[in-house]
């Protein structure tokens, strides 16, 4: 099973729970752009080493991240 993530960049607020809750650390806030309301937001570092598990998506308070499973 593979997985895809995508991150919505204008809502994220950068509260860092997503990159806290991956198992395998392929989550990380941005370091040197922010986004339009000033804040730095997560992103997929390594994105092809995703397995779908979804915990990023559960823990993220703003539902700024979708995961989709593909074999």
């Amino acid at each position: 099973m593979k997985g895809a993530i995508v991150i919505n960049s204008e809502r994220c607020k950068g509260c860092n729970l997503c990159a806290g809750a991956c198992p395998l650390h392929l989550i990380g806030l941005t370091q040197r752009t922010v986004n339009t309301k000033g804040y730095p937001y997560a992103t997929v570092t390594e994105p092809d080493k995703c397995t779908g598990c979804t915990s990023c998506a559960i823990v993220c308070p703003d539902g700024c991240i979708s995961v989709y499973r593909q074999k």
